[in-house]
């Protein structure tokens, strides 16, 4: 059995991000891009206060290498 995913959205997404060394590269519409020294690169999308779907945060956490239990400790 698998560990339930978190459910967040963009603003807690980028604050872990900022926790773990990832700065604002560059913002194009709606989407934010992150970088960290080592090439990781991470794109999120930015739609007001709405939660991000699973496949989507599944994504985030595959780009910045982290995992669901390492983002819950993180907000």
């Amino acid at each position: 059995m698998s560990p339930r995913q978190p459910v967040v959205n963009a603003k807690q997404i980028i604050k872990a991000l900022k926790k773990l060394g990832f700065r604002l590269d560059r913002q194009t519409g709606s989407h934010a891009i992150f970088i960290k020294e080592n090439y990781l690169r991470v794109t999120v999308p930015v739609h007001g206060k709405k939660d991000l779907p699973p496949g989507t945060i599944r994504q985030i956490l595959d780009d910045a290498q982290i995992t669901f239990d390492e983002l819950k400790k993180l907000i």
